[in-house]
């Protein structure tokens, strides 16, 4: 296999560990309450100048809002980087005929590239050499482009030869992240303008942005769900079935959605109280505040997005939390500006599948029908590891076990499978 060809002094891209395995700056539930919180500092960011960080954050909200956006963003990335391009891509599937592509956005120094996207699909992909060996890579670690194909492949491969010619990645980076329901992100980071190979900063940088790239991909999926893609912020409150609330700058409710309002008149999870968001368990509430903390700083602090979960008694199963800035300019609310929004994403708010009736119906143990429960509902795999209290590596031997029980290869499949069951009534007669 080939080596990622470093500069001078620099770590090899696969000895240090990834920043968002060690969960440490992940930019979800820290930094104080929502009415005196702090964002990161832009040093916290390995490489990229004071002023940058933040600016590449708040581009990346926008773009999860609406994709339009995606550019400007990528274009910043880019320049923090010293790099030529990206492709942002999330899909799922495992050979070519199940293969199901839902975004692929690829920019070249800050330039929407739809024909490059057109140009790859249609005619590189299907004979791509290096796409089965990046289905199969690891979640969260940084692989050079080079390692997914043969010393005699990067000679003869056309589909690696239009990398390092129209796209300027042969020296690049790919990175695979878990998507929501089963799905999986692709981030490929085209190869460094200078020429001169990747610095262990450069690295450390793509690293910090992970979980930021991911965040993007998740809100945007959930908005997509609900036909609610570029929505206004009042357009947002109207989209059905939508969770949203609106907050202003010291972080009391503007308004909320319809869905919004059921859940916090339930109050089951989440309640208002005073005009203010809480959360009705106490820690469940200091993940809340954190992120709102962050979404919602000090006069002067661009504010973080973040996620958090919020678990629900009973059977119900937990909500999952974005919280998203909005720049003040572009709001519609002239008399109370709204200054973050909190998406709340409800898994019972689809179709129903009762945990009991999937473990009778599947032949699945009662922890394994929840963790597939709770797939069909569009939860990841990390967010079901952190709402149930265990490790992500335990979730996926439960995912694996139930692989081995119904002959299948991945999630989306599972998936599928436990959907099928909805409406269906109790199986057990």
């Amino acid at each position: 296999m080939a080596v990622l060809r470093l500069r001078a002094g620099s770590s090899n891209v696969k000895s240090r560990r990834d920043s968002t395995e060690s969960g440490k700056p992940c930019g979800d539930g820290a930094n104080g309450g929502h009415r005196a919180g702090t964002a990161p500092a832009a040093g916290d960011a390995p490489m990229i100048v004071e002023g940058s960080f933040e600016r590449i954050l708040a581009a990346l909200h926008k773009a999860a809002l609406d994709p339009a956006d995606w550019s400007g963003a990528a274009a910043l990335i880019d320049e923090a980087l010293g790099t030529h391009g990206s492709t942002l891509a999330c899909g799922d599937g495992d050979t070519d005929e199940d293969f199901r592509l839902y975004l692929m956005w690829t920019c070249l120094r800050g330039q929407r590239r739809r024909d490059l996207e057109r140009l790859w699909m249609e005619t590189y992909h299907p004979v791509d050499e290096g796409v089965p060996r990046l289905r199969r890579l690891p979640f969260n670690r940084l692989i050079p482009v080079t390692e997914l194909y043969t010393e005699e492949e990067r000679k003869t491969s056309e589909a690696y030869n239009a990398l390092r010619t129209f796209a300027h990645a042969g020296n690049g980076i790919d990175v695979r992240l878990d998507g929501p329901g089963g799905s999986r992100i692709m981030w490929q980071v085209n190869d460094p303008v200078d020429g001169e190979g990747w610095s262990s900063a450069q690295l450390d940088a793509v690293r910090y942005l992970l979980p930021h790239i991911r965040r993007t991909v998740h809100v945007r999926q959930t908005l997509a769900g609900a036909g609610a893609l570029g929505a206004t912020l009042t357009e947002l409150l109207e989209a059905g079935g939508l969770g949203v609330v609106q907050l202003d700058a010291r972080g009391r409710i503007v308004a909320a959605s319809d869905r919004a309002r059921d859940l916090l008149r339930t109050g089951d999870g989440l309640f208002d109280k005073d005009g203010f968001l809480f959360a009705r368990a106490r820690r469940n509430n200091d993940g809340l505040q954190k992120i709102l903390g962050r979404a919602l700083p000090p006069l002067g602090i661009r504010g973080a997005g973040g996620l958090t979960i919020v678990r629900r008694p009973g059977a119900l199963p937990p909500l999952v939390l974005h919280a998203i800035p909005v720049d003040r300019q572009e709001t519609d609310h002239p008399a109370w500006p709204v200054a973050a929004l909190v998406l709340i994403v409800d898994p019972a708010g689809g179709a129903s599948v009762d945990p009991a009736a999937a473990a009778v119906a599947l032949g699945l143990t009662r922890t394994e029908s929840r963790v597939a429960v709770l797939l069909a509902r569009g939860m990841s795999v990390k967010e079901i590891a952190k709402a149930t209290g265990r490790k992500e590596s335990t979730i996926r031997t439960h995912v694996k076990h139930m692989f081995a029980k119904h002959g299948l290869s991945r999630q989306a499949d599972l998936v599928r499978l436990v959907r099928s069951l909805a409406g269906a009534g109790d199986v057990r007669g």
